[in-house]
């Protein structure tokens, strides 16, 4: 590590660009200086997403085909330790990739029990690895970074954590706006497969300025910088991820072997008997400035575009509407629709806007004036008239025994619809 970080430095980043979810977990067995212990190790959330979970995304159910997964089989054939080592060696790659027994239980378990899911995330790759690498490449990041959402959402746009985090990259809100995501209750760009992807790259690279070390950088993007320094205080200022280890969480200790696991399992999925689902390639997309506020309805209506295609592709607005009205917004649709959408856009915001936006501009309040407000005439009674000026602590009740009059006379002689009285106030009395 270049610096042992401030923690007051620091104080922004340490909202978590990723939620501490308590997961299941897995027992390991440790081997060093020739003894055996056993550890429990919490997953990472993305290995307890069920696989139907991650199909009911609209891209996963309209362009990868459960029924062509290939050659996928049951048997997952097993390896020596030096096939593995060997193997995660020639991975081209600048981050390290070692091997343990750790690491050697998370690629047992992508290549096993999570053997379908991984079949699935090879197909899901198609729609978002090129978005991942330009980022990376971008601001000139390793490239198995690519690998990291599959850690935190299993390649699930749709992700959200217990906690709260959201999207691929799994932002909390906190983290997402410091990097430039907004979220309030129409709009959550942590959804955003695109603008999520540059706010993470940019999160990692300042991360790798702290750190100079990819482990750690990792580890920090799953538990937050102010654990990892604390881990590296209690371990008398050691840096390697690996002589930390046992000072971490307990998820945090599987995430980075995780990672390892998922670059290996990635690369080698074929010699593991694993084959992607069958996956066409979604027709083209492109973007257009949004200036109004609009319905997703009212596209579909008019651009001829299934609506659950229009929420797929723009992820990011929480309520099938984009609030144009407050700042520009993009809005990405099929490019055969791109042309329709500008060639009819004032229709299209002008169709059943009253419908879809009832909330009000202005809200008139009827001032009631004496004329319209309800009174109760005053009627004059018999006999000599006074006036009694009311002070505090009297009540009609009081006052009418004063005078061996009722309340209800008092009421008729002021004009008065209730008992309601103040001091200071005159009644008349007719005695």
């Amino acid at each position: 590590m270049k610096k042992l970080v401030n923690y007051c430095s620091i104080i922004f980043l340490l909202l978590v660009a990723t939620s501490q979810v308590k997961a299941q977990s897995v027992d390991v067995v440790i081997r060093e200086n020739g003894t055996e212990r056993k550890e429990s190790i919490d997953l990472p959330k993305s290995m307890t997403y069920p696989l139907d979970s991650l199909l009911n995304d609209w891209k996963a159910k309209n362009y990868i085909d459960l029924g062509k997964d290939c050659s996928t089989a049951e048997i997952n054939p097993l390896f020596s330790d030096s096939v593995y080592i060997d193997r995660l060696s020639r991975i081209p790659a600048i981050m390290e990739m070692p091997y343990n027994d750790i690491i050697r239980k998370f690629i047992d378990m992508y290549a096993g029990r999570l053997r379908n899911q991984v079949s699935f995330m090879l197909s899901a790759c198609n729609f978002y690895m090129p978005i991942f690498e330009e980022a990376l490449d971008a601001y000139g990041l390793p490239l198995e970074l690519r690998y990291l959402p599959i850690i935190e959402s299993a390649l699930n746009p749709s992700a959200v954590s217990r906690a709260g985090a959201s999207g691929l990259w799994q932002f909390m809100i906190g983290t997402g706006k410091i990097y430039g995501l907004e979220s309030n209750s129409l709009v959550d760009e942590r959804r955003d497969p695109i603008k999520a992807t540059w706010a993470a790259a940019r999160y990692l690279k300042e991360m790798y300025d702290i750190y100079g070390d990819w482990n750690l950088v990792i580890a920090a993007y799953n538990c937050g910088p102010g654990t990892i320094n604390k881990a590296i205080r209690r371990a008398n200022g050691e840096t390697d991820y690996w002589k930390i280890y046992n000072y971490l969480p307990k998820e945090t200790r599987g995430y980075v072997p995780a990672f390892i696991a998922a670059n290996y399992v990635m690369t080698y999925y074929c010699d593991h008997n694993i084959c992607p689902m069958e996956t066409n390639i979604p027709a083209s997309t492109d973007t257009v400035q949004v200036n109004k506020n609009l319905h997703f309805e009212q596209i579909a209506d008019l651009c001829n575009v299934p609506l659950d295609q229009i929420k797929s592709l723009n992820p990011q607005y929480k309520k099938q509407m984009i609030p144009g009205d407050s700042k520009p917004y993009t809005l990405r649709l099929p490019i055969d629709a791109i042309s329709t959408f500008i060639d009819k856009q004032d229709t299209i915001y002008a169709h059943r806007a009253d419908e879809l936006f009832r909330n009000r501009k202005t809200v008139a309040v009827k001032e009631i004036t004496p004329s319209t407000r309800k009174t109760t005439a005053a009627v004059a009674g018999k006999g000599k008239l006074t006036y009694y000026t009311i002070k505090s602590g009297d009540t009609l009740s009081t006052i009418a025994g004063k005078y061996g009059v009722t309340i209800k006379d008092i009421q008729r002689w002021n004009g008065m619809s209730n008992t309601k009285i103040a001091a200071g106030k005159r009644l008349k009395i007719y005695k």
